[in-house]
């Protein structure tokens, strides 16, 4: 047995579905997997049994244990090879999978939970999640298209290049190409070096391509020797980060992303295009924290 699959469960469809991806992740790397409920104590008194005036399946503890009995079911069913345990856990939701995230090596969860509002379009858990836990963190959402790519945003940033192997092993676990999109303008890309001093920017546009280019070949190339079997595409697009990467994820199996890029200011944990792919995907979305998100 390998490592070891988180998933967050609350009772919504949101994170059954979640479980289904889990339970696929957790077969496909040789892990176990551990189904977790984060229980809340409610605001008002109540009983955790039941009532004396009620049936005797009432009551909260019993409505938790039905609702981790039909997620370890739906694991179950869904891999049936893989080992699966479960724990309810006393605690806020976000608090109780960033300590369960110390010792996985992949957190699933629901895209909405059962505290979500209609018309929002993740929940506050996937989003803070996504930027304390201590590994990465599938958000599932939108439709992953089986046959379709891992699709990866590649920035250059060190920050981002664990997003970049993270991404070659989902292409390689899942059997699928892979497509390393880099998205700039001028903007966001740094001036390269003049040729000629005397004409610093006489052809700025071409000049940045250029370097852009070359920023994501060098991104990509151990990674690339140390995945020989994965397919890989180049895309480079002249245009916005995240309307790039929101165009891409239509046909994705997954969006792979780091927590925060190369435009990142110093203490913002989840970047602005990390936060708009959680919110407006049409596929599932991967977010990785770069090194020191273990510590």
């Amino acid at each position: 047995m390998g490592g070891l699959v988180i998933v967050g469960v609350d009772g919504s469809t949101s994170s059954l579905v979640a479980v289904e991806a889990a339970a696929r992740e957790a077969r496909l790397r040789t892990a176990a997997l551990r189904v977790v409920h984060a229980f809340l104590w409610p605001a008002v008194p109540a009983p955790l049994g039941p009532s004396p005036l009620g049936p005797p399946e009432g009551g909260l503890r019993n409505m938790v244990e039905r609702l981790v009995a039909e997620a370890v079911e739906h694991a179950k069913a869904a891999a049936p090879e893989v080992e699966v345990s479960h724990a309810v856990v006393t605690g806020e939701p976000l608090t109780v999978l960033e300590a369960q995230s110390r010792a996985a090596e992949l957190v699933v969860v629901g895209s909405r939970g059962m505290g979500g509002f209609v018309g929002l379009m993740v929940g506050s858990t996937a989003v803070h999640l996504a930027a304390h836990a201590r590994c990465p963190v599938l958000v599932v959402r939108g439709e992953a298209h089986r046959d379709g790519p891992v699709v990866v945003g590649v920035d250059g940033s060190p920050a981002g290049d664990e997003a970049v192997e993270f991404a070659f092993r989902q292409a390689e676990l899942h059997g699928t190409g892979l497509v390393a999109l880099h998205a700039w303008t001028t903007w966001n890309a740094p001036l390269p070096a003049p040729q000629d001093p005397s004409e610093p920017y006489a052809n700025p546009a071409e000049a940045l391509g250029q370097e852009e280019e070359r920023l994501l070949s060098a991104a990509l190339a151990g990674h690339q020797e140390r995945h020989p079997d994965v397919a890989v595409e180049h895309r480079m697009v002249h245009g916005p980060t995240r309307e790039a990467l929101i165009e891409a994820s239509r046909t994705a199996g997954l969006l792979v992303v780091g927590a925060r890029g190369r435009g990142g200011f110093t203490g913002l944990l989840l970047g602005s295009v990390s936060q708009a792919l959680l919110h407006h995907a049409h596929c599932p979305v991967a977010v990785v924290r770069g090194a020191g998100a273990r510590q």
